[in-house]
């Protein structure tokens, strides 16, 4: 059986169960400071897939729909990551992280999407109930997924999936996309660790680029990113689920790692994912947010320049 690892020899995963046992004793995660009521209807909006220019040469645009869920739209191109509408983050319907802001659409509301990526195949990340309804309304959506993610998505109805090892490229259309390391893990069961790789993904449509980082932990060398394929134009980046960091730093950066990246790829504008939807970790709803923003001042970096979305906020290109 094939099994992948990450380019630096870090230990994933290890004491797993002390980190059950510490977050049970001290009752964690807290809740936001303002209730989680009230966190929701602060942190969401109704999107409005219409923003941007009606002119024939449209204008490119990019949405926040909650934890990685990123919708870009190039042009006439609709491209969204790691779609996950669901209630829950879990193989059962009734068991597991729920989702504390309520998804901003439902995949009936979203425009025609023409390009999924996927980064890896966590609960959080790879959804099949989002995934099926997307297909049924998008039959000739295109998808693109590491290594080992072709034959789940073609039983889920996919018929244009395109599996991509680190550094390979594929070109729809007039937009290359490329498939770029992270520092991650994968399994979706007890026993399958491992045996299907993780990514994040760069896009590339003539003088924009965007980078969807996935889930990732620090590490050096995902500058080589920016070294290989030029300093991104927007990245994407985690900033939650970070908390304890002797567990989580493998596999999550955390605010000042994700300003630290911003600083090394040379990205122009980053948009923070990955908080305030699913409880995945010790981190409080709202802590990631607060956190970014104390290093966002140290740092010298505008707001401009770090963008923190509402989910189901958008912006213009």
């Amino acid at each position: 059986m094939r099994r992948f690892s990450n380019l630096d020899s870090v230990a994933i995963g290890a004491g797993f169960w002390r980190w059950q046992r510490e977050r049970r004793r001290l009752g964690l995660p807290h809740p936001p400071l303002e209730g989680y009521a009230a966190f929701a209807e602060r942190w969401s909006m109704k999107p409005d897939f219409t923003l941007g220019s009606p002119s024939r040469s449209r204008q490119n645009c990019v949405w926040w729909l909650g934890h990685a869920t990123v919708l870009l739209r190039i042009g006439d191109l609709h491209v969204i990551t790691d779609p996950h509408l669901s209630r829950r983050a879990s193989p059962l319907p009734f068991l597991g992280p729920r989702r504390h802001v309520p998804a901003p659409a439902h995949v009936h509301e979203l425009p025609k999407i023409d390009l999924v990526l996927i980064s890896h195949n966590h609960y959080d990340h790879l959804d099949s109930a989002s995934i099926r309804t997307l297909l049924r309304r998008n039959p000739a959506t295109v998808f693109l997924a590491p290594l080992g993610l072709g034959d789940w998505l073609q039983r889920r109805g996919a018929a244009h999936v395109h599996e991509l090892g680190w550094w390979q490229k594929h070109e729809h259309e007039a937009v290359e996309i490329h498939c770029v390391p992270a520092q991650h893990w994968s399994a979706r069961g007890l026993f399958d660790r491992y045996q299907t790789l993780w990514c994040g993904w760069v896009l590339r449509s003539g003088a924009f680029s965007f980078y969807f980082s996935g889930d990732t932990g620090y590490t050096p060398r995902l500058a080589d990113i920016s070294m290989r394929l030029g300093p991104p134009d927007l990245a994407a980046l985690p900033i939650g689920a970070y908390a304890p960091r002797w567990f989580m730093g493998p596999q999550h950066i955390d605010p000042p790692e994700a300003v630290r990246l911003h600083r090394e790829l040379g990205v122009k504008h980053s948009l923070a994912i990955h908080w305030g939807t699913f409880e995945l970790a010790d981190d409080r709803l709202d802590e990631p947010v607060e956190s970014l923003q104390r290093v966002m001042a140290e740092q010298d970096l505008s707001p401009q320049d770090f963008w923190i979305f509402r989910q189901g906020e958008g912006h213009r290109l």
